[in-house]
């Protein structure tokens, strides 16, 4: 196969790779979260968390139980390959209503996650992830309106199995990339 063609494959895989990991999150399925790092692969997020992935995982679901909505997107893709290794610098926009004792606050995060790649038995997955911030806004209370008559009636995403997606979709799985 034509070098180039094997390199934008192999990128066009590392970017759904990038993009199933924001799906996972935001939906809370860590079955399709563990399903995109290699076993032994890393997750450093600063002070917060650094150590294996899978542990990191395993700590989800207290660290994701406050958090109302998540809402990742991912913007500026730079992804660079050697052979079975990549790295990405991967720009993303990370929303946050998170539940307080007293009312919910809204923390957007612009940032960069700092990848390395590997291509294990003809399967890319993340063997190191870093997060990195470069700013952040505090809403405090949240300015979301979910309640707002301009969206009544609007399907209204959720975390979990719950969210209005996961019966609409055939072929989009939970657990699944």
């Amino acid at each position: 196969m034509d070098p180039r063609l094997q390199a934008f494959l192999d990128k066009q895989e590392i970017t759904e790779l990038v993009h199933s990991y924001c799906n996972a999150a935001d939906r809370h399925d860590h079955e399709k979260m563990r399903e995109l790092y290699h076993d032994d692969a890393v997750d450093d997020h600063g002070t917060f968390f650094k150590g294996l992935a899978m542990e990191f995982i395993d700590r989800l679901p207290d660290i994701q139980a406050p958090m109302m909505i998540l809402h990742h997107n991912i913007t500026t893709v730079n992804i660079a390959l050697d052979g079975h290794y990549g790295e990405g610098e991967i720009y993303i926009l990370a929303f946050h209503q998170i539940k307080t004792d007293d009312q919910p606050v809204d923390l957007m995060i612009g940032g960069r996650y700092l990848d390395r790649y590997e291509k294990r038995e003809d399967v890319w997955k993340f063997s190191h992830r870093a997060v990195l911030a470069d700013w952040a806004t505090l809403n405090n209370p949240s300015t979301v309106r979910l309640d707002h008559p301009m969206i009544e009636g609007s399907h209204i995403g959720q975390p979990g199995r719950k969210d209005p997606s996961y019966a609409f979709f055939r072929l989009f799985k939970w657990g699944l990339r």
